[in-house]
């Protein structure tokens, strides 16, 4: 949980639908500020990515929105009063038993007075006492609501606390028309922080280095041999693991992707700075890693020399003399000594289902890895989805279409279990 308020980056990752079977329950409070419209927002993301919503107004909050509005994107019944003889039992007692995630959007200065005093008098604060799980609140207030030294003391009290975290506010305009600190982070952001919160943890602790994107070997300063890879498939496995609460370092070819939240970015060209990096992450005795993650699509060759100016169009044909490029995951497979890092490769074929497996396999052996996830070229460039098959020594497991965020759970999965 966060300590103090975090700073958004309100161009954040694309939210997905969450990995779990059991979706997530999230009881989403929204208090009485100009701010709360967002909160349907909100609560659209969460529904989206596949979390179970109950919404809670308080009473100023119906000035803002309304119940049927919130009923009507969460599909259930909204929650307004402490004292509801339809409601069985002790409705905060058990709203805060049921929430794996407390939200408050907006959290309004009064309310964060009140939580920080340990008031319990209307159903939002006592639900609040009694949560199980934990709490996230997105202050919204005017700059000098946020800045005034009786809201900090109340901030820095939630803090010491530790019950309650905040995601925001932000530097913006508030809805005076003045600017500073105090706006409400964006949506996505807060949803994402949201989903983050009630996410499996399962590789806390686990350094995972990422490989990603293609590597593009320059024949002069205009021209370069290059794949058709985006780096999707990487980047995915980079946020899911950090999501997941692995230490991630990504190396990554050149792409037009953002670098997901909490992962460490090292951005490189070719074959040969792509292996200057990944040692460099690894050590040169493979200890800062406990699994290494090869998405990337290396080139196998590249230009035997490099033009320092750019090559002249001729009527003659052109010949360029191509060299091998280091096998970089084969060269880690061979320095490891024992099981660890747990090697992870890729395999991108144009031969049919089984032809993939059975190279895999070949490939599994000859660079002296855990696993290989083989795929079609035509399934995986360019794609947001994937259709693989995770092929170990022991088995091959076919998996069907699906996104490739999906699949980098699916890999995760077996990442973890190899390094517990």
């Amino acid at each position: 949980m966060y300590a103090r308020p975090i700073s958004c980056n309100l161009s954040g990752p694309v939210l997905a639908a969450l990995p779990s079977s059991v979706p997530p329950t999230i009881v989403l409070a929204v208090s009485g500020s100009i701010a709360a419209y967002k909160a349907v927002e909100v609560a659209r993301l969460l529904k989206k990515a596949g979390a179970r919503v109950i919404p809670l107004l308080t009473r100023s909050a119906r000035e803002f929105v309304g119940a049927q509005t919130l009923a009507g994107i969460t599909g259930e019944p909204v929650h307004e009063e402490m004292f509801d003889p339809g409601y069985p039992g002790e409705k905060h007692v058990e709203l805060g038993r049921t929430a794996d995630l407390v939200l408050i959007v907006p959290a309004t200065a009064d309310l964060l007075a009140r939580i920080a005093a340990g008031r319990a008098d209307d159903l939002l604060t006592a639900l609040v006492l009694c949560a199980r799980g934990p709490v996230l609140a997105a202050p919204a207030m005017h700059p000098r609501m946020w800045g005034h030294p009786a809201t900090q003391r109340n901030v820095a009290t939630l803090a010491a606390d530790g019950r309650v975290s905040l995601i925001g506010p932000v530097e913006g305009e508030v809805a005076s028309g003045e600017r500073g600190m105090g706006r409400m982070a964006d949506p996505a952001e807060i949803a994402h922080a949201a989903l983050a919160a009630v996410e499996t943890r399962d590789l806390a602790g686990i350094r995972i280095v990422v490989t990603a994107g293609p590597t593009v070997e320059d024949l002069d300063p205009v021209r370069f041999l290059g794949n058709r890879s985006t780096g999707k498939m990487g980047f995915a496995v980079a946020e899911r693991a950090a999501s997941r609460g692995a230490s991630v370092t990504l190396v990554a070819g050149p792409v037009a992707l953002a670098t997901p939240r909490g992962v460490t970015r090292v951005d490189v060209r070719g074959a040969l700075a792509m292996k200057e990096a990944l040692w460099e992450a690894m050590g040169p005795d493979l200890g800062r890693a406990d699994a290494l993650i090869m998405s990337a699509a290396v080139a196998d060759y590249r230009p035997a020399e490099q033009s320092a100016t750019k090559r002249k169009r001729s009527a003659e044909a052109l010949e360029i003399k191509l060299i091998p490029n280091p096998d970089l995951l084969a060269e880690v497979g061979a320095a490891r000594t024992g099981t660890r890092p747990v090697l992870v490769g890729f395999a991108v074929e144009t031969a049919d289902d089984a032809g993939i497996v059975a190279y895999a396999r070949g490939k599994l052996q000859a660079k002296r890895v855990d696993m290989v996830v083989a795929n079609h070229a035509q399934d995986s460039f360019g794609r947001e989805d994937n259709r693989a098959t995770i092929v170990t020594a022991n088995d091959a497991e076919a998996l069907g279409v699906m996104s490739k965020r999906d699949l980098a759970d699916r890999i995760l999965d077996r990442v973890a279990q190899r390094c517990r």
